[in-house]
């Protein structure tokens, strides 16, 4: 899948509100380093952070509600 197709479906769940959906991705990219696993199947090292926040928040694996809990 595109990065733009995953924007776009990352959007969707936010509401269509960028500023909530680039929020969570840095909250969720803070708990990626500090050693949570990605709930995707997305290989750490051969992808970036924040791609595999937005996979993670486009499949509905990441919300809002649950980034405030230390490792979802």
């Amino acid at each position: 899948m595109r990065i733009e197709e995953i924007v776009s479906k990352a959007l969707e769940k936010t509401g269509d509100d960028r500023y909530l959906l680039s929020n969570l991705v840095f909250a969720r990219v803070k708990q990626l380093c500090a050693g949570a696993k990605p709930l995707v199947d997305m290989d750490l090292k051969q992808n970036k952070l924040a791609d595999i926040a937005l996979q993670e928040i486009a499949e509905g694996k990441v919300s809002i509600d649950r980034i405030d809990e230390k490792n979802p």
